[in-house]
């Protein structure tokens, strides 16, 4: 393996990350590549020899129980952390959108969402303005962030994420505290974002419905790739199987989610305008 060079990427919507690796010929096919990766902590061997692609257009679950190294494979690919072993190569200039799991914020902070997302350094008027539409909540915009509901919270970090157009997304959980029918409208959200900007998305999930029904690759980790594909390969490859048991396949629906009507972001169903 060639030696690892380092390159900026931007994250958009937070503070500049240390670089993201690269070692990479003018053109890709993939935005980013884990080879071979693995991360070892004082001796404790977290990932071994992880290899993942996250192609343009195309959206990568990452699951797998908790401590199975999902968050650490995240942070390396962001080079939050260095791999022990293997390289990340990623595409010259790669712009990176990050959703991290959570964040914390005083309740007392005086600072509205339009403020909270202007913090930005690439967070113009126009790519905030098209942010807050897409997701749905421009009525937040003047609203104190400290006093939005989880599910808004979720939106809010996704528009963040979006601003300055980047061609990879990394979503850490982003459905995290947010009801059933929320979590499905907000899939549909990323689908329809992916769609539109032809972006790659790579998102941690516990949903296993609703991952396998909004993705077009699962990747399964244990501290290592127990199995990949296609959803409705995945469910039932045996690594699956013995990781998440027999039951959870059995009632697993793969499927495409299609309705016609919409809810609000607290999961309410929208009454039809008269």
């Amino acid at each position: 393996m060639a030696p690892i060079n380092r390159a900026s990427a931007v994250a958009n919507g937070f503070p500049r990350l240390n670089s993201v690796m690269t070692d990479s010929p003018e053109s890709l096919p993939s935005l980013i590549t884990a080879a071979n990766v693995g991360v070892s902590f004082s001796g404790r061997a977290v990932l071994q020899g992880i290899n993942l692609e996250v192609e343009p257009n195309k959206v990568v679950s990452l699951i797998g129980p908790n401590g199975a190294g999902k968050t650490t494979l995240v942070r390396v690919l962001l080079g939050l952390v260095a791999a022990t072993q293997g390289s990340v190569i990623s595409q010259p200039g790669l712009s990176v959108g990050y959703m991290p799991q959570r964040i914390s914020l005083h309740p007392t902070l005086p600072l509205t969402v339009l403020r909270f997302l202007s913090l930005s350094k690439v967070g113009t008027e126009a790519a905030i303005r098209a942010a807050l539409e897409l997701l749905k909540i421009e009525h937040l915009r003047e609203q104190q962030i400290a006093t939005v509901s989880g599910g808004e919270l979720q939106r809010i970090l996704l528009a963040r994420a979006l601003l300055g157009n980047p061609k990879l997304l990394i979503l850490d959980e982003p459905a995290q505290g947010v009801d059933l029918a929320g979590q499905a409208e907000l899939y549909q959200l990323i689908g329809q974002i992916r769609d539109q900007n032809g972006c790659g998305v790579l998102m941690i999930s516990h949903d296993l419905h609703l991952v396998m029904s909004a993705t077009d690759e699962v990747v399964c980790l244990n501290h290592h790739v127990c199995c990949h594909g296609k959803p409705e390969q995945v469910s039932n490859d045996p690594a699956f199987l013995e990781l998440f048991g027999a039951s959870v396949s059995d009632g697993l629906a793969v499927y495409t989610h299609h309705h016609n009507h919409e809810h609000d972001i607290s999961g309410h169903i929208k009454l039809p305008k008269q």
